[in-house]
């Protein structure tokens, strides 16, 4: 399959590196020149365990140079959407976005620019750290699941011959994927994982494992999935797991030794999507006027850390 992959971050790496390793035809797509001039230099390389996977994976700063491509994913971060599917509307007609983003709201912000019946929803739980340009540690395996993003009545997403195609697709790379008939459940559940892990990774620097190591950061775990579970719950999502507790729980043992996304954005001293994922939960929490303090108390924390990292003494 030719496949184009925007934003070439940890996730955007491992996609594009496993992809092209299983035989697909890849290119990656960013808006910084020196990074693609070292991508096109030296490359993809995969870390899992003392395995290391090395692949040729062309980048490009040109939109027009993914014309060809029958799928698109978008693995930037959540702030970045919009600007993304501003510039892929561009493009001709033929190909699928796929977002495989943190955070809610994403389909929609492609949904804004770019033709609804071409935009698939998805979610992973393979966690992925980044080691430089182009390098990456696969740190965890977990599920994916992709489906529609905008829901199309009497169309089952199992018997869909492109989704078909693009599961398999996935699943010959190392990602085994599963369609779903409401994606928006999902990633919904997923939101929840982050929530529970994200944020307090960041604030403490702890690695996902670790979280369940001191009683304070668990309690605060348990208490920030609970709220979301309450929002959730009476926006009428319906999760996908009896007890999300414990599924943010599982994820942090089987994704031990991952760096979250957000704790290496706070490393680097770069912008966060806390405002995506936590933030939600506040924002939805007042809307629907449900307590949602510990949510509140962590985007606020995340968004000070952000605001004053020239000033930090760490």
């Amino acid at each position: 399959m030719k496949i184009g992959i925007v934003g070439p971050g940890a996730m955007g790496c491992l996609l594009a590196g496993k992809l092209a390793l299983a035989g697909n035809e890849v290119i990656l797509l960013d808006h910084l020149q020196e990074r693609v001039e070292i991508l096109n230099r030296r490359g993809v390389s995969i870390e899992t365990g003392s395995v290391i996977e090395k692949v040729r994976v062309p980048a490009a700063l040109d939109p027009q140079d993914l014309s060809s491509a029958e799928c698109i994913l978008i693995c930037v971060k959540a702030y970045d959407t919009r600007t993304v599917a501003e510039t892929l509307r561009g493009l001709p007609k033929g190909p699928f976005f796929l977002t495989l983003q943190n955070g809610v709201g994403n389909v929609e912000a492609l949904g804004r620019f770019l033709p609804r019946s071409r935009i698939l929803g998805g979610i992973t739980s393979h966690g992925a750290t980044s080691l430089g340009v182009g390098r990456v540690r696969h740190a965890g395996k977990g599920d994916t699941f992709i489906g529609y993003g905008f829901p199309r009545r009497g169309k089952d997403p199992d018997q869909d011959p492109f989704l078909r195609r693009l599961r398999e697709t996935l699943g010959r790379a190392g990602f085994p994927t599963q369609t779903v008939t409401a994606i928006r459940n999902l990633i919904w559940s997923k939101l929840l994982i982050n929530v529970g892990i994200n944020a307090l990774t960041a604030l403490t620097g702890l690695r996902n494992g670790k979280l369940l190591d001191f009683p304070g950061t668990r309690r605060l775990l348990l208490a920030a999935v609970e709220e979301g579970h309450k929002v959730g719950l009476k926006k009428g999502i319906a999760f996908v797991y009896a007890d999300p507790a414990a599924q943010v729980e599982k994820v942090c043992r089987l994704t031990a030794a991952n760096v979250s996304s957000m704790l290496q954005d706070v490393l680097k001293k770069k912008r966060t999507e806390i405002a995506f994922i936590n933030g939600v939960i506040m924002r939805e929490g007042r809307r629907l006027k449900l307590p949602v303090p510990v949510n509140t108390v962590l985007t606020q924390l995340v968004q000070t850390l952000e605001a004053s990292y020239a000033e930090s003494l760490r």
